[in-house]
């Protein structure tokens, strides 16, 4: 009942992203044009994190997946029958907020009863459940194709995942009533003072290791964002600088593949065995973080990722540039599946004790940003000039994220997030 909903979600969405561009096309859009409507899932998931940290604040995860749920069927119900490409578009920014809500609902969750001694543990599994959709779902999208010969099989696949998804959020047994939140031990006067003055709303300026929820006055998202604008302007943006890496990878490597002259099935084998790596190591950095702390996850992702893009940029003229197309592809791979769950763990290692969701959803909408952010990043910079300066552009965006981490983990996760 934790995991399961939003793998069936996940393999859905998974399926279905890959032929967004193709529908559109089919109802006349251009390449520019279906491009945008492919990137309406990603506005879609942007804009719906605050709303989905409020809804979750106010009505709770399971009632707030059930009504994601629904409205994501509806999406769906779009995508299949719509006439014309704004109906189409419309639905696939309605799937992205549904999405949102989704991902917050079950982050929120994890951050209330998860213990902080496996606390990266449990968020990495979170993390790879996310991986195992968007890994098996194009797998499921191409199997479908190949049965019925039609695109609208895989939004039929994703109805019918979110059709179980529903009956199991709003039938099956509630995880948030069976797994009650651990107390919060406070072991000095120091400690209840900070815990008063948390509870009262003044921003300490320390950082918060654990989380319940207690009964008292809820606020909104946009006064819990100001509240803790420290943290979000400093950590935040290395966090969001974490994501735009990874989301420039899904980009850069099928670009890099075109530019140097291979084929559409060398491509998608090398892309494909990244991400079949990226998925097999998702565990790892959890096991790293709740053994020997925050950054010792963090900073090693980042650096391979940023080092493997600022190496390829100059392989690109090589007579060896398909080797090392395909070697800097697995270095990228290995660092993304490394930093599996570093995002949601950072998350709910600063959120505050009380109702956490409203400031996750200010961290989520960081961290979407940065992703949503990189792909105009490495287009803009590839107009202005070449894609392998775009993509060393994208390995010191790494190396000045990586500083950040640096700076920034220690300052809001003492002894990086280990309890003490």
């Amino acid at each position: 009942m934790v995991y399961l909903p939003t793998v069936l979600f996940a393999l859905g969405e998974g399926a279905v992203i890959p032929l967004i561009p193709v529908i559109a096309a089919q109802l006349g859009a251009d390449v520019a044009g279906a491009a945008l409507v492919a990137s309406a899932l990603v506005v879609g998931q942007l804009a719906g994190n605050l709303p989905a940290g409020w809804a979750v604040a106010r009505f709770g995860e399971r009632i707030t997946m059930g009504v994601a749920g629904g409205l994501a069927m509806v999406g769906v119900a779009g995508m299949i029958v719509a006439p014309m490409l704004g109906v189409f578009a419309a639905s696939v920014l309605l799937i992205g907020l549904c999405a949102a809500a989704f991902g917050l609902a079950r982050h929120s969750f994890m951050t209330t009863r998860v213990p902080l001694s496996f606390r990266s543990r449990g968020m990495s599994l979170l993390g790879g459940t996310f991986r195992l959709g968007m890994f098996v779902g194009p797998f499921v999208a191409a199997a479908l194709l190949a049965i019925f010969g039609d695109e609208h099989a895989a939004i039929w696949f994703f109805g019918v995942c979110l059709a179980a998804t529903v009956i199991l959020v709003v039938f099956g047994p509630d995880p948030e009533q069976r797994f009650a939140a651990p107390p919060v031990e406070v072991s000095s006067e120091a400690e209840r003072e900070r815990e008063v003055r948390e509870l009262e709303g003044e921003d300490t300026g320390e950082a918060i290791t654990g989380s319940i929820r207690v009964p008292g006055r809820r606020e909104s998202v946009f006064v819990v964002a100001w509240r803790y604008r420290e943290v979000l302007s400093r950590l935040g943006v290395a966090a969001a600088s974490l994501s735009a890496v990874r989301s420039a990878r899904q980009v850069v490597l099928p670009l890099w593949g075109v530019s140097i002259g291979l084929d559409a099935q060398t491509i998608a084998l090398v892309v494909g065995i990244s991400g079949a790596i990226d998925f097999a190591l998702f565990y790892a950095s959890g096991q790293v973080m709740d053994r020997f702390g925050r950054l010792w996850a963090a900073l090693p992702a980042m650096l391979l990722m940023s080092l493997g893009f600022l190496a390829l940029s100059f392989t690109h003229e090589l007579d060896s540039s398909a080797m090392w197309f395909a070697v800097f592809a697995a270095v990228l791979g290995v660092g993304n599946g490394l930093s599996s769950g570093i995002l949601l763990t950072l998350g709910a290692d600063v959120a505050p004790r009380t109702d956490p969701a409203p400031f996750l959803g200010s961290w989520r909408m960081f961290t979407d940003a940065g992703g949503a952010a990189a792909p105009l990043l490495v287009s803009g910079i590839a107009a202005l000039s070449t894609l392998s300066v775009a993509t060393g552009a994208v390995g010191v965006l790494g190396l000045l994220g990586a500083a950040a981490f640096v700076r920034w983990v220690p300052r809001f996760v003492p002894r990086s997030g280990r309890a003490g």
